[in-house]
Parts: C-alpha cells; sequence; structure tokens
C-alpha cells in the first residue's frame, strides 16, 4: 500500500500488439492484495485492509510498484567473462574475426567445458540475486556454451536446478545450435555430422531429460543456415519443444520470416530485420525481442527498428541478453533506458515490452506479467515517484524489492530517492512556521 503509482499492465493475458502497448495501466490510490501467491484484489487500501483483515502490511512509501521484470533472453550459465574482447572490438576487430582467432563463443565454450556442474551453478546463483536486485522475477536462461552432448546436459541440469531452488521463475532454453563447435569444423561432412548429432543424440536425451522448455537456434550466416535451422526447429517441436529464433543479428537472413512461418515464441535480435521481415512478424503471434544493450556494447549504430515494428502492428519485448562476450549486463532497466533513447519507444510500450510481452515470449502471459486479480503476485518496488523516472535515471538501481508468487526475490528495503520532493510552498495567509 501507499505507492505513488501501480503499474499494472492489465488486460488480454497475451502479447500486446502495436498501439495496444501504449496502456500501461498507471493507477493511483490503489493497494493490491496477494493471497496464496497470487493477486487477490486491487483497490483502495481501506477497502482491502478491511477486506483481508490482519494481512501483512507492506507500506510502498510513494515508490512505484510494476509486475516483475521479465527478463527473456539470457545465457546467464556461463564461467569466466570476455573482457579482453572488448579492446579486441576498439581497435577494429569485428564479431566473427574474434570468433575465427578462437575468441568469441568459442572462448565461452573451453571455459564451460573445464568447469563443474557445481562450479556452474555456485556463480549463476549469485548472478541470479543480482539480476533479482534490478527488478527481474522471471528469467529464461539458455544453454548454448557446451556445445556437445555432455555439456549441453550438464547446462540444463545447471539451469534446472537454478529453477528448483531459486526464489526468480527460471525458464529453461537449449541453445546447441549456438554454434559449429571447433571440433567439427573444417569440413562439410564433419559440420552435417555436428547437426546430425544436434537433431539426432543430443535432442532425444534433452527431451528425456524433461528440463528444457523451449529449442533455439542461432540462424546467422556464417553460423546456421535457414534450411539448417528450420529442420533443426521442426525436429525440436516434435519433440515437444517450444520455438525460439536468433534472427537476423546481423545481416537479414530471414530469420524473422522463418520464425513467424514456424509461429515460433520469439525472434530475437533483429538488427538487421528486412521490410519483408517486419511484416512477416506483424501478421503473426510471434514476439519480436530486442537486445538494445548487445548493439550497445558492440558499438554498433544501428539497432532493431522497434518503432517500425510497432507502427506495423508488431508485438515487442525487450530483454537483456546477458552474455560473457556481447551483452554482459544484469540491468534490465537500462534496456528500459535504451528502448525509450535509442529504439525511440513510448515509457509505456517499454514497460510493456519488458512485462506482458516479456512474458508471452516465454509462453507464459497467462500466468505474469501484470497486476490483475488470478495473476502471480510477481513484483517489482522501485523508489521513484513516477514510473518515467524508471529509464531517466539510466545505469541506477532504484529497484528495493521484488517478490515472485508473492516470495520475496530481492529484500525488500526503502532506500532514499534520486529525484527530491518539490519544496512545500505555503498558500497565502499560511504561517512558514513547523512544529519543533
Amino acid at each position: 500500500m501507499n505507492a505513488a503509482q501501480v503499474v499494472t499492465c492489465a488486460g488480454p493475458d497475451r502479447a500486446r500488439k502495436g498501439s495496444e502497448m501504449r496502456d500501461a495501466g498507471i493507477l493511483k490510490d490503489v493497494a493490491v492484495a496477494v493471497s496464496s501467491g497470487r493477486i487477490a484484489a486491487i483497490g483502495g487500501a481501506r477497502d482491502l485492509e478491511h477486506a483481508f483483515g490482519g494481512a501483512e502490511v507492506i507500506d510502498c512509501r510513494g515508490g512505484v510498484l510494476t509486475p516483475g521484470l521479465v527478463d527473456s533472453h539470457t545465457h546467464a550459465v556461463f564461467g569466466r567473462g570476455r573482457f579482453e574482447e572488448q579492446e579486441m572490438r576498439a581497435a577494429g576487430h569485428g564479431y566473427m574475426e574474434i570468433a575465427s582467432r578462437g575468441g568469441g563463443i568459442h572462448s565461452s565454450v573451453r571455459d564451460f567445458r573445464e568447469r563443474s556442474e557445481q562450479e556452474l551453478y555456485d556463480i549463476a546463483v549469485a548472478r541470479l540475486q543480482i539480476l533479482a536486485s534490478y527488478g527481474t522475477t522471471t528469467v529464461e536462461i539458455k544453454s548454448g556454451y557446451g556445445l556437445s552432448v555432455d555439456d549441453e546436459l550438464k547446462a540444463l541440469r545447471v539451469i534446472g536446478r537454478l529453477a528448483a531452488a531459486s526464489p526468480m521463475r527460471v525458464v529453461a532454453t537449449w541453445l546447441g545450435a549456438h554454434e559449429i563447435p571447433h571440433e567439427y569444423r573444417g569440413s562439410a561432412a564433419r559440420r552435417t555430422e555436428y547437426l546430425d548429432l544436434l537433431r539426432h543424440d543430443l535432442l532425444p536425451r534433452v527431451k528425456a531429460q524433461g528440463i528444457a522448455r523451449f529449442a533455439d537456434v542461432f540462424c546467422e550466416p556464417g553460423v546456421f543456415t535457414l534450411e539448417e535451422s528450420r529442420a533443426i526447429l521442426r525436429d525440436s517441436r516434435k519433440a515437444g519443444l517450444g520455438l525460439k529464433l536468433h534472427a537476423d543479428e546481423l545481416e537479414p537472413a530471414g530469420g524473422a520470416e522463418l520464425a513467424a512461418s514456424l509461429k515460433a515464441v520469439s525472434a530475437d535480435h533483429l538488427a538487421a530485420i528486412s521490410e519483408k521481415g517486419i511484416a512477416a512478424l506483424a501478421a503473426s503471434g510471434t514476439v519480436a525481442t530486442m537486445l538494445p544493450g548487445t548493439m550497445l556494447f558492440l558499438g554498433k549504430t544501428k539497432q532493431a527498428p522497434a518503432r517500425a515494428l510497432i507502427d506495423a502492428g508488431a508485438a515487442v519485448a525487450l530483454a537483456t541478453d546477458f552474455n560473457p562476450g556481447t551483452s554482459p549486463t544484469v540491468n534490465f532497466p537500462l534496456m528500459l533506458t535504451l528502448g525509450v533513447s535509442q529504439l525511440r519507444m513510448s515509457v509505456a510500450e517499454a514497460v510493456v515490452a519488458a512485462t506482458v510481452n516479456g512474458a508471452a515470449a516465454l509462453g507464459i502471459a497467462g500466468d505474469t506479467g501484470q497486476i490483475a486479480p488470478g495473476f502471480a503476485a510477481d513484483l517489482a518496488l522501485f523508489q521513484i515517484d513516477d514510473v518515467r523516472e524508471l529509464p531517466y535515471w539510466y545505469g541506477a538501481r532504484l529497484c528495493v524489492g521484488t517478490w515472485q508468487a508473492g516470495a520475496p526475490c530481492h529484500p525488500y528495503k526503502i532506500v532514499s530517492k534520486l529525484n527530491p520532493r518539490p519544496p512545500e510552498i505555503p498558500s497565502p495567509g499560511n504561517s512558514l512556521a513547523r512544529p519543533s
């Protein structure tokens, strides 16, 4: 209770498309009641106190309460960072060149394979705690740094353990098709061997393991072709996995159109999407997931065309792409900043993209992403007076509490606000004296 604003994002339990994203459902002078981990009611504080007598009261102290942020694209299970590559990029070396020198994903693969499951789990637990401290309550985590049968299954076991033990909601995605590992390079025959391993050996084991909810493929010239991506994703669907796709990040290769045709839940990156790709996503139910932190960190001047996608009627989500090489950030509100300042989204569009549409990009928009009766009590409290401050104070950690299904993820703690309240101006005739 006592929140300055409650940003509900209330509405249909699906992705919001086009102009629907303009309404974030901002309410004032209301409280939120939670029962058995779900939103029970929204209304006046006195009415709810009467209806839910004896309930624990959390005083929001004039902050802004939002749905918990849904980070629908991360690679959070990895070992060491790749900070040396940032200097290489500054010296003019491109993504593919760094990869050809043994850097990029291959560097993370070597490091990942050398680490034990327990070590990877311990590292990831600490990272999720930091993610939650910025307002995230749901996080998707991909495999993809193992690139062998044993190591990919190891990655998914780590994600499964995180899902079981973390107070956050964790969704697992199998990304065995993240790259062609070094040992399968050098000839078309070896490349075909790896594709066969993915489809006929690893995928059945992923299915039997029962941890991954989605399959993803890095569909990009020089990585996996459209035909290869289609084959892997079709087999994944037959195995009962939902579909996601890394699409059109560096070149307009038709990834968005493929995602739409396969009815994938999301097509992610899209910095190089074509006009045909925009039209295909707008006509589909596939969510276009923007990862603006990646292009910023890579020093690219061109971001994904969120404005064109929204104006065309597509559903747009925001996510961090948290990973060791191209987006080493756990700061989801910073993605809202970039959404407004770089992608030309309104604050309402950015908030919807980070909540309802992020949930839709994980197939869980019927359970989380909005503050409405019946939905999970996944909540984030920010110590600000107006939701427009969330993207404004860029880089700041404004979150003072998060809850998933009513249980704390990030401990509730009131801190000072960055924006002081306006001075109180006395009306004419009133004394300036204050009680001593």
